[in-house]
């Protein structure tokens, strides 16, 4: 029985120091939701950029929806709890966020932000925010539409998770080059909380109820494939012109159709390795910038083949 019991302990201390060993060698990679490509594209360069660091592995954990903050809270706070070398986290709320990142930062565990903004309040609990700029994005998805409507007329936004720091910044930074350069009409914006047949309804009953309307702005991925299949379904595909975001396969076929006029893409793919290359540097106490432009790159039906329209499609 003694005998017994000292292997236990010894096989019981072994599986705590390897457990340890390899939190301290993880990068807990925590985003709004993992039920989009997009997500998933943030995914395989958080993962590739693990594979290229030795000893370090990136794990990867979305909440249920973007609208399930407790759920995202929980994930962070189990990360910390884990005791794991950094959290590259994506907050689907400015401020719901901030109690599990200052516990993180009270852990001595560096945060790195990607594509979604912390307030203010937040400012000393996170290491970098790597993301698009999302209010220079918005800018170009207007100016756009402009180009192939006119200043005149009625649009409609079609947005996602009201609040979240890269829908204040994209469709705030939309409205305000649509406001400073023309007398458009703005319908919206409707949210869609992400849901791509909530996005379909919701563009199916604005364009039934605005029969004059010459633009749409669909803001991410599910809303604009909603906003797409809503076009297409309606018979409207091509004759209300639409500007999307982000670039899977369903919105390059949009593009390709001319269901779109244009899609504004994020690269995804560098986010979730740049994130993870700095969470690291960071928890080796290196320097790392505050703020990093990821990119933003305007495909339309001209471009799609080039080069770089390949290189953040996804």
């Amino acid at each position: 029985m003694k005998k017994f019991l000292t292997t236990l302990f010894a096989s019981t201390f072994l599986f705590a120091a390897s457990a340890a060993s390899s939190a301290d060698k993880e990068i807990a990679v925590i985003v709004k939701t993992a039920n989009s490509d997009f997500w998933q594209n943030v995914k395989k360069g958080s993962t590739a950029a693990a594979g290229e660091l030795k000893g370090y592995t990136a794990s990867f954990q979305g909440a249920a929806s973007d609208t399930d903050l407790a759920g995202q809270v929980a994930l962070v706070e189990n990360a910390v709890n884990r005791k794991v070398a950094a959290i590259v986290l994506a907050p689907s709320d400015p401020d719901a966020l901030i109690p599990a990142m200052k516990k993180a930062w009270e852990a001595k565990i560096p945060v790195i932000l990607i594509d979604s903004a912390a307030s203010d309040a937040g400012k000393d609990y996170y290491q970098s925010f790597l993301a698009t700029d999302n209010k220079k994005a918005g800018e170009l998805c207007a100016q756009a539409l402009i180009a192939k409507i006119g200043t005149t007329g009625k649009i409609a936004i079609m947005s996602y998770t009201a609040g979240s720091g890269s829908e204040i910044g994209r469709v705030g930074g939309f409205r305000k080059y649509i406001e400073a350069h023309s007398k458009l009409q703005v319908v919206g914006p409707f949210y869609s909380n992400s849901q791509m047949g909530t996005a379909l309804n919701q563009t199916t009953d604005v364009l039934a109820a605005n029969a004059d309307l010459k633009g749409i702005f669909g803001a991410n991925e599910p809303t604009a494939i909603g906003m797409g299949r809503a076009l297409v379904q309606s018979g409207k595909a091509g004759k209300v012109v639409a500007i999307g975001f982000d670039g899977n396969g369903d919105l390059q076929g949009f593009i390709k159709d001319g269901t779109l006029e244009a899609i504004a893409v994020q690269s995804a793919y560098q986010m979730g390795h740049l994130g993870v290359k700095t969470a690291v540097e960071a928890s080796q106490g290196k320097k790392v910038p505050k703020f990093l432009d990821t990119g933003v790159v305007m495909v339309t039906k001209k471009n799609i083949e080039s080069t770089e329209a390949k290189n953040v499609l996804y």
